[in-house]
């Protein structure tokens, strides 16, 4: 059998960029998906030059539901073309706007749960048939520590988070039948695009090591995961806060 194939979804985050360059180490092809052409196509002459891998880009917006069927049609064709070996996948995408401003604009809650819930399930759920059927690989999808309790300052996109966390759950139940694993990671902060600037951050990991912890996470066809491992602590604590008490926190 041929080489892995990694389908990275929003592959022009911080994390995506560090798995496909992971991936591609290991001596996986990888598909790069996202919005920003330009940003996909450095970023593949970066996986290729570096490891010597088959590489493409495919144009990917997980809000424009109505072109996630000709979007997994392509990608079935190129992986097909790199080789017999699995596909896997690879969700890294999400949007968090700043709480303040969704409150302010309400529309934006919308488009908050579209990119970071609703164009997930779409596109997992159209990539399903064809992991059933091969019979193999893993989906690795990125969680949120957010999503395990809805905290005044992100509840909207925590809650986007949750949902994608049940719909995973469900998921894994499904492809478990069928020989794949699916993955749910929930990091806690990371030093990205998304987290730049935040007040009150502590204990920021690097996407590097987020990247390598993801891939072990699938080799080893680990269920849930929070990265780093200890914000499963901080989680179990804060999820048992009671709720007259936590009402009246702002953390």
């Amino acid at each position: 059998m041929s080489a892995p194939t990694w389908l990275v979804l929003g592959a022009s985050s911080s994390i995506a960029r560090a798995f496909a360059l992971e991936a591609a180490a290991q001596g996986c092809n990888v598909i790069l998906a996202g919005r920003d052409r330009d940003d996909l196509d450095h970023g593949a002459s970066d996986v290729r030059i570096r490891h010597n891998v088959a590489v493409a880009v495919v144009d990917f917006d997980a809000e424009v539901v109505d072109t996630h069927d000709a979007f997994v049609g392509e990608v079935t064709g190129l992986s097909t073309g790199f080789g017999t070996g699995p596909l896997n996948v690879f969700l890294a995408f999400g949007l968090m706007p700043d709480q303040s401003a969704i409150d302010g604009d309400p529309d934006q809650a919308q488009r908050t749960i579209m990119a970071t819930y609703a164009g997930a399930v779409s596109v997992l759920h159209r990539l399903a048939p064809i992991l059933e059927k091969q019979g193999s690989g893993h989906v690795v999808a990125l969680g949120s520590v957010a999503g395990d309790r809805g905290r005044i300052k992100n509840y909207v996109y925590g809650s986007a988070k949750a949902g994608l966390h049940a719909y995973l759950q469900g998921l894994r139940n499904r492809l478990f039948r069928s020989g794949v694993t699916v993955t749910t990671v929930k990091p806690g902060f990371i030093d990205t695009t998304m987290t730049w600037g935040m007040p009150g951050l502590f204990l920021v990991a690097s996407p590097q090591a987020c990247a390598r912890a993801c891939l072990r996470y699938a080799a080893k066809g680990a269920e849930v995961r929070y990265f780093p491992a200890f914000w499963w602590i901080i989680m179990t604590i804060i999820r048992s806060i009671p709720e007259p008490i936590f009402k009246r926190l702002s953390i």
